[in-house]
């Protein structure tokens, strides 16, 4: 029987009474990055959480502890930092106030996408789903944990930075499969790119990274995450509506990624200036049928990009003549979509509601009544509430009209008692704050600052000096480490070696280069990929790998005539000679 004290709250290991990890380096008393939940926390009664593993606008994914089988999952927690907040226990999820309707829509969209994915077996490139439920105020699903690389990372560790299309069709195409099958129920990726596809111990490409439509669509009260490049354009809010076809311009990126070595150019900067091409070295390797593909694939505008998994299967799989028939419909349908833009053959048409009577004025005026009643009960209904369920901080009426919490207070800190003052320094702030006996004697505040060297959650000083003596009920300021700075890493992926070494270093990166070999379509010393993901944040300080495209080989030049210089100083004489071809005479100077 395993013993869940003596786990890895990192990599899940037995460690027995290890201090840190032998395996990963982890501490055990490392805190989790605020306000995610605390290492150790139980959800369901069933899922020990772990350390966080990566965040977004969406919510957080954990590694965790499943106790019931004993091995260990990956937790997703819905909780979107710009319309929830984490309550006092650091524990509970609550909405912010206003952003009511907005959570529980999201959470539901959630809810219902982990619902149809649990549902979901025999798919060779899907990472399973196997729980969602409903714990501490929102939702969580509980899948599989993979060990295993991302695909940009695969890429970036190979020689050349790209795979052959031999490797990428063992690779690609279950995932293309897999696609087609998550289309079919009803699921939308949105965010396909090199870093949510795993390449597992196995071999196999597997497909994680899914966020609610809210979450992977700009301008939405949700912080985006779209992937540079990767994402399409209908994404960032430009005219057209989101379905199969915008996995399909990912997928078709993240192919293009991995055949060619580059990324994209960015979907909003295509709708301006498009530029996206195959490179000649690449267009003679690779065959046509697959170039074409990829072609209609990646075509900026919605209405002109392929639609459908099966279709797109056709496209990259055919031989050279089916693949030239399949353009040839490809265009034919493109131009009747211009020409007509309701038409839509791979699509059912879309059908619009029927529009409902014209209601009398007597109806309406009923209708309105009832409205008014509806709104009058809500409100009493909120009051009541307010005043018996939601916490003081949450309930705006006990603000406003009840004040007797704050005279308690000063009374109690009215007393004759003085105290001294403890030393603070080094130790845990919640465990300063939660102790009755600092309670009953002391009020805190906290200011929280980044620091290098003080962990995270621990007290670097404090306003009032040790062995102070003090009135019960003084105030004293806490400065409180937040751990090592998180800095957002920019994307310099085009830049100059010398540009991209500036920014990176200004916010506080260390930056190292490789040297990769010119494809002859770049400047030397252009950034061509970077060993960390561009938009993420990481640690201050953290060291980022650019790969660097080396100088342009060239036919070594033609050099002038056999030459026979001589020169004369004193005290000796040195003779210079350089060879060049036969055919023309030598000159001596």
């Amino acid at each position: 029987m395993i013993n869940t004290d003596n786990l890895c709250m990192s990599c899940m290991r037995e460690i027995g009474n290890e201090k840190q990890c032998p395996y990963c380096g982890f501490k055990t008393d490392s805190l989790q990055l605020y306000p995610y939940l605390p290492i150790r926390t139980v959800v369901k009664n069933r899922y020990i959480i772990g350390k966080l593993l990566e965040y977004n606008g969406e919510g957080a994914t954990y590694i965790a502890w499943d106790i019931a089988e004993r091995r260990p999952v990956t937790v997703r927690e819905f909780f979107p930092d710009t319309i929830a907040v984490r309550r006092e226990d650091y524990i509970h999820v609550a909405p912010k106030l206003g952003c009511e309707v907005s959570f529980r829509e999201c959470s539901q969209s959630f809810w219902e996408m982990w619902g149809k994915l649990t549902k979901l077996r025999g798919l060779s490139a899907l990472i399973f789903a196997l729980d969602v439920f409903e714990d501490h105020g929102t939702v969580c699903s509980v899948s599989e944990y993979i060990e295993g690389m991302t695909l940009r990372e695969y890429l970036l560790g190979s020689k050349t930075g790209y795979i052959k299309w031999e490797k990428a069709r063992q690779l690609f195409m279950p995932v293309l499969s897999t696609l087609g099958t998550l289309h079919t129920n009803g699921i939308i990726h949105r965010g396909i790119s090199p870093v949510t596809l795993i390449i597992g111990k196995d071999g196999k490409m597997r497909i994680s990274g899914f966020c609610i439509p809210q979450a992977r669509t700009a301008r939405g009260e949700i912080n985006a995450q779209l992937f540079p490049g990767y994402a399409a354009v209908e994404q960032y809010g430009f005219k057209g509506q989101q379905g199969p076809w915008t996995d399909i311009y990912s997928f078709g990126a993240v192919l293009y990624r991995a055949l060619i070595g580059s990324d994209p150019i960015e979907a909003t900067t295509r709708v301006i200036n498009d530029k996206l091409m195959v490179p000649g070295r690449f267009a003679e390797q690779l065959p046509a049928y697959v170039i074409n593909g990829l072609v209609n694939a990646l075509q900026i505008m919605p209405e002109d990009r392929t639609r459908t998994v099966e279709q797109l299967r056709a496209e990259i799989t055919a031989s050279p003549t089916a693949a030239a028939a399949e353009e040839k419909y490809a265009a034919s349908r493109r131009t009747a979509e211009r020409k007509n833009p309701s038409y839509q053959p791979a699509r059912q048409s879309e059908q619009r509601p029927p529009q409902q009577p014209q209601k009398s004025q007597k109806s309406g005026m009923v209708s309105l009544k009832a409205l008014l009643i509806c709104v009058l009960i809500g409100f009493v209904v909120f009051v009541i509430v307010s005043f018996t369920v939601l916490p003081d901080e949450y309930n705006v009426f006990s603000r406003l009209f009840d004040s007797s919490s704050e005279e308690e207070t000063t009374e109690m800190y009215n007393a004759s008692e003085t105290y001294q003052v403890p030393n603070f320094k080094d130790k845990s702030y919640n465990d300063v704050i939660y102790s009755e006996y600092y309670k009953t004697r002391f009020s805190f505040k906290a200011e929280y600052v980044y620091d290098d060297e003080v962990e995270m959650g621990y007290i670097i000083s404090q306003s009032i000096e040790p062995e102070s003596i003090v009135k019960a009920g003084t105030e004293i300021t806490l400065t409180v480490s937040k751990g090592v700075e998180k800095i957002t890493l920019p994307n310099v992926v085009g830049y100059s070696y010398d540009s991209a070494y500036r920014i990176l270093t200004e916010r506080g990166f260390k930056v190292s280069k490789t040297e990769k070999t010119n494809d002859g379509y770049h400047l030397a010393g252009e950034v061509s990929d970077m060993s960390k993901t561009p938009d993420v944040q990481y640690s201050k300080g953290e060291e980022v790998v650019l790969l660097v495209f080396g100088e342009i080989e060239t036919e070594a030049p033609v050099t002038d005539p056999p030459t026979t210089t001589t020169t004369t100083t004193a005290p000796e004489t040195t003779t210079a000679t350089t060879t060049a071809p036969a055919d023309e005479e030598a000159t001596e100077d």
